[in-house]
C-alpha cells in the first residue's frame, strides 16, 4: 500500500478490500455446496477432463486478486465511482441465495439426463429462436422465467467465484476512454443482451447523462433491469433481438456486449456483428466483454475445455475457435484493443 496515501484514501481502500472479500467468500461458498450437491447427485461422479493446461486454485485466487486492485486502480484514478454492486439487502440477498440453492438438484437431475430443451415445451407461446429456447446451464426456465431471473446474477457470481461484476467495470475504462471530451447528453449507446442490466447499471453511475438503451430477449430479465435501474431516467429498455435491432442505421455512438457472444451460434453472432456496424455512427466503438478464447491466457485453456462439460453451453467451442478481428473486420470494423480481465476479455472495434 502506498504509505503517502491519505488517511482517507486508506479508510476507502480497506472498505472496498473488505467489501469485494466478503462477496467472493459468499459466493465461493456457494460454488461449495453446488460442487457437494453435484457429486452427490453423480453415481458414480462426474469428473469433467481435459488435456490442456489447468490454473491452481493459487493461481486463479491471486489472478482474482490483481482484477480487484485493477478495479480499485481505476476508482482512485477517477474513471469511475467507488463500485455499488447493487446486491441488495440481505433479505433479498438470502431469498436469491435460497432460490440458487433450492434449483441445485434439479439442475443436477438435467445435467444426468441430458435434458436441455425443456424450456421450449414449457414456454412453448413465447416467440423467440430456436437456439435461445433452451436450458442454458441446465438451470430451471432457461432465460425466460422469473425464477431464472432472480438467481441468475447469483448464479454468474458464484461461477467467477464473487468477481463478475469486477470483470464487468472494466468495460468503464474503454468507454471512458471514449467518452472523454465529449457531451454525454448528445450521445447513445445501446446494449445488447443486457440481461438483469447490471452493466447499464455501472454505465448509469459513471456517465450520468449519458442515453443508454438496453435490449434483451428475455422480458423478465428485463424486469430485473426495470428494479436495477429504477429512478435512471436516461436509461430505457426494449425486448429485441441483436441480429434483428428495431434502430435506425447511424443513430448509437456507442454498442457494448457482455457475455453474450459465446452463448450464440455461429451465423447468429455473423448477422449480430453486421447489425453493430449497422446501427454505429462513423468513428463509433463496440465495446465487447466475454469469455477469454483458447490461447488468450494459455494457462487457462484448460478451464475454458472444461466449463462446457458441467454447464449445457452449446455454442462455447464454437465460440473459442472464432476470430474476432476477422468477424469484425468483414462488418467493416478495426479492431482497436484486445486485453484479459480475468476468465474475461476487453475487445473495443471501431467503425471507420
Amino acid at each position: 500500500m502506498d504509505q503517502s496515501a491519505s488517511p482517507g484514501r486508506v479508510v476507502a481502500r480497506a472498505a472496498y478490500a473488505a467489501r469485494q472479500a466478503a462477496r467472493v467468500a459468499w459466493f465461493m461458498g456457494h460454488g461449495l455446496v453446488m460442487r457437494q450437491l453435484r457429486q452427490r447427485a453423480s453415481r458414480p461422479p462426474v469428473t469433467p477432463r481435459t488435456r490442456l493446461p489447468v490454473p491452481s486454485n493459487e493461481r486463479i485466487l491471486a489472478d482474482m486478486a490483481r482484477l480487484f486492485a485493477r478495479d480499485l486502480a481505476n476508482v482512485e484514478a477517477g474513471i469511475y465511482p467507488m463500485p455499488r454492486d447493487g446486491d441488495g439487502p440481505p433479505a433479498m440477498r438470502l431469498a436469491r441465495s435460497g432460490a440458487f440453492l433450492a434449483d441445485l438438484p434439479r439442475v443436477h437431475v438435467r445435467r444426468r439426463q441430458g435434458r436441455v430443451r425443456e424450456v421450449e415445451a414449457e414456454l412453448a407461446g413465447r416467440a423467440r429462436p430456436g437456439y435461445y429456447m433452451q436450458n442454458f446451464h441446465f438451470q430451471s426456465g432457461g432465460w425466460l422465467t422469473e425464477g431464472s431471473a432472480r438467481i441468475y446474477d447469483t448464479q454468474v457470481e458464484v461461477l467467477f467465484k464473487g468477481s463478475a461484476n469486477a470483470m464487468r467495470r472494466q468495460l468503464l475504462v474503454p468507454l471512458r476512454d471514449f467518452i472523454s471530451g465529449r457531451d454525454q447528453r448528445r450521445l447513445r449507446l445501446l446494449d445488447i443482451g443486457c440481461g438483469t442490466g447490471r452493466f447499464l447499471r455501472f454505465v448509469a453511475q459513471t456517465f450520468p447523462r449519458l442515453a443508454s438503451i438496453g435490449i434483451d430477449l428475455s422480458d423478465t430479465y428485463l424486469g430485473e433491469a426495470r428494479r436495477h435501474l429504477k429512478n435512471r431516467h436516461r436509461t430505457s429498455l426494449a425486448l429485441a433481438k441483436g441480429e434483428e435491432l428495431p434502430f435506425a442505421g447511424a443513430s448509437f455512438d456507442c454498442v457494448t456486449s457482455l457475455f453474450l457472444f459465446h452463448e450464440l451460434p455461429g451465423e447468429i453472432r455473423i448477422q449480430l456483428v453486421r447489425e453493430m456496424a449497422r446501427v454505429l455512427r462513423p468513428g463509433g466503438r463496440v465495446l465487447l466483454l466475454d469469455s477469454l478464447q483458447y490461447g488468450d491466457v494459455p494457462d487457462y485453456d484448460g478451464l475454458l475445455d472444461l466449463f462446457p462439460q458441467s454447464f449445457h453451453e452449446p455454442y462455447f467451442a464454437d465460440y473459442m475457435g472464432e476470430d474476432l478481428r476477422a468477424l469484425f473486420a468483414a462488418a467493416g470494423l478495426r479492431r482497436v484493443v484486445e486485453e484479459p480481465a480475468f476468465m474475461a476479455k476487453v475487445s473495443v472495434f471501431e467503425k471507420s
